[in-house]
């Protein structure tokens, strides 16, 4: 046996005793109007939340508060009337001029505004980061209370990259000076569809 492996034995027979999992129940939040205190906090964080009844209202809203001649991309064919399709096989520079990317979020947060994106619905991993702004779509019945709820449901997910996402890219210094797109994109809107 290689000295790695005694080590590595020693290791595995010296583990602490499993032990349950605390009680969270105390952190249970009443789950009425989730959507409305989504878009409250969204907007507070420094991001644009809207409720829409469809992706016509989506695409609507899209073309008065975006430049639409300037490169706009999506992982979604619902859209591909007004932006390109993000394909994951693609060079992930060639996206470095992307005005707006417009993707589908897995889940979002009420309490703290949060969104969760994997992989599979990014295109690329780089494209929520590397845009100059953001739109998620949402499904109203996707949004839950807490982030206890949030991991609740993913914990079973099968992903390869996931990350959550709240609002805009901003970073602040000691003068409390805050700097939007510092980062990542300059602004993030979220649309919560039914």
């Amino acid at each position: 046996m290689s000295s790695r492996d005694s080590i590595l034995a020693a290791v595995l027979k010296n583990q602490p005793p499993i032990s349950a999992l605390p009680d969270i129940s105390m952190f249970k939040v009443p789950e009425s109007d989730l959507r409305g205190k989504y878009i409250d906090m969204f907007n507070e964080i420094g991001g644009f939340a809207y409720a829409v009844e469809s992706m016509d209202d989506i695409k609507s809203r899209i073309k008065a508060g975006f430049d639409t001649e300037k490169r706009v991309i999506s992982t979604l064919p619902a859209l591909s009337d007004i932006a390109e399709f993000c394909s994951s096989s693609v060079d992930p520079h060639s996206f470095e001029d992307v005005e707006l990317a417009i993707i589908e979020g897995r889940l979002a947060v009420a309490e703290n505004g949060a969104v969760w994106l994997t992989e599979e619905v990014m295109g690329q991993r780089i494209i929520p980061y590397i845009s100059q702004h953001l739109a998620v779509i949402v499904r109203e019945s996707d949004i839950v209370s807490t982030m206890h709820d949030a991991y609740a449901r993913i914990a079973s997910e099968d992903y390869g990259f996931g990350g959550f996402i709240g609002g805009p890219s901003k970073t602040a210094d000691i003068e409390q000076a805050l700097v939007l797109g510092a980062h990542g994109p300059l602004s993030m809107t979220v649309y919560i569809i039914k």
